[in-house]
């Protein structure tokens, strides 16, 4: 194919080598007059193993120009990929003036050739951004056909980035609504086992995996200080960790919902925090991870009392499924809170038996909700008949138990991804979908 790239930095370079790799014919395209020249002759702006062999042997094979001129660009070319920079303002937020001015000549050029043409954004932009791109400026030639808009953010690291390009562990590609991509070329150009979201969950995954890597480079720099006063290997206690891929390196625990909760996440980290500061170590991600989870809590309450309903059912109560532990139950808390401030209350838990409550188990619900057995009931049915919201946080009963006594008033929340509960003929909602 034919493919123009804007932005001769890091990601625009490594775009272009890679692309032309694959036998596509390249035309960069920079504000840069020097970048330019120095481009077109197959000269790596950038330090990157790979690049500037990459881009020689497209030079020599005609496969790689370079322009100033955005509108031959785009006129002898059938796709163009945005690489520009977003560097940050004081504030924290990401500058688009570089995207906002490229995309404008782009669109210029596409609307004065009356060709159809693919635009591909890769540069990092916040959630919306793409939207309100093609509003301000496109709307009209998307709705007419004449271009097709994707967001494809870019995953490649510094020093590995051809490896990354060539065998990537991620891509995702952005659509207007979520759908298949419209041009089968999009595919081909990203690689892999795209994921397709829509424009926006294209660009939150960009954040997402950054933030993501920032807080285990913190994580392991926080633990590694506490190891070191302690005077153990904090790189040894790290590959330990990892070595566990079931919990540890996995995606067990990252499933948005439920605050965490049980007798061993609440207690652990506390206590791990209290003897942080008695050994006078600042470590601000364990000293801010209660009071993280602590927020979380407040949402979830506050999503419940939005809906301006004062009966509300439980279904499941223990801090997770196959379990009667109620030690520090997010649901238990929720409970308690709406309780003390006037709602009437149902719940259902199979497993939760209060004649077989012992130990510190008994003793925390004895404390908190002594009243638990009168709101404890047999079964489902009683439950859902009896509320306007109901609160789902275990697959305590069957669908096809609930869905005679559902009523189109009703409210779900669904605290832990049990999505089949949207076939049913209520109001569903999930706790962070």
């Amino acid at each position: 194919m034919n493919i123009s790239v804007f932005g001769l930095g890091y990601v625009g370079a490594v775009t272009s080598a890679c692309l032309a790799e694959q036998g596509h014919c390249i035309i960069g395209v920079d504000i840069h007059a020097a970048k330019v020249a120095a481009f077109g002759c197959g000269e790596s702006p950038i330090i990157e193993p790979d690049v500037e062999d990459l881009l020689m042997k497209a030079t020599t094979g005609n496969r790689l120009a370079a322009t100033l001129d955005v509108r031959q660009a785009v006129e002898t070319t059938d796709v163009s990929i945005i690489c520009v920079g977003t560097p940050s303002f004081p504030s924290g937020t990401p500058n688009l003036d570089s995207v906002h001015k490229v995309a404008t000549q782009i669109v210029e050029a596409i609307r004065d050739s009356k060709k159809t043409h693919i635009l591909i954004f890769r540069s990092t932009m916040l959630p919306g951004s793409t939207r309100a791109l093609v509003t301000s400026m496109l709307a009209d030639l998307l709705a007419a056909g004449q271009v097709s808009v994707y967001y494809c953010p870019e995953f490649l690291r510094e020093g590995t980035a051809v490896q990354d390009f060539r065998d990537p562990s991620l891509v995702v590609i952005g659509t207007r609504e979520g759908g298949a991509p419209a041009d089968a070329a999009v595919s081909e150009i990203m690689g892999g086992q795209p994921s397709i979201m829509t424009w926006e969950g294209a660009e939150m995954i960009k954040y997402s995996c950054n933030y993501f890597h920032a807080l285990k480079v913190g994580f392991a720099n926080e633990i590694g200080r506490l190891c070191k006063h302690l005077g153990e290997d904090g790189s040894r206690v790290m590959d330990i960790l990892c070595a566990d891929t079931r919990l540890n390196v996995s995606n067990y625990y990252l499933k948005p919902g439920n605050p965490f909760g049980g007798s061993c996440l609440p207690k652990d980290v506390s206590a791990l925090k209290s003897f942080a500061r008695q050994q006078n170590l600042n470590l601000p991600l364990l000293e801010n991870t209660t009071a993280s989870n602590a927020a979380h809590q407040e949402l979830f309450i506050s999503l419940i009392e939005k809906k301006e309903k004062r009966r509300i059912g439980f279904l499941g109560l223990a801090f997770k499924a196959n379990t009667d532990d109620l030690r520090g139950s997010p649901m238990v808390a929720a409970a308690e809170t709406l309780l003390g401030r006037g709602y009437e209350l149902r719940i259902f838990d199979p497993l939760l038996h209060l004649s077989r409550l012992i130990g510190a188990n008994e003793q925390q619900i004895q404390a908190r909700m002594p009243h638990l057995g009168e709101l404890l009931k047999p079964d489902a049915t009683e439950v859902l008949q009896f509320s306007e919201v109901i609160v789902v946080s275990q697959k305590c009963v069957a669908l096809e138990e609930l869905k005679p006594f559902v009523r189109p008033d009703q409210i779900v929340i669904d605290v832990n991804g049990w999505r089949e509960l949207s076939s049913l003929p209520w109001q569903y909602e999930g706790m962070c979908w």
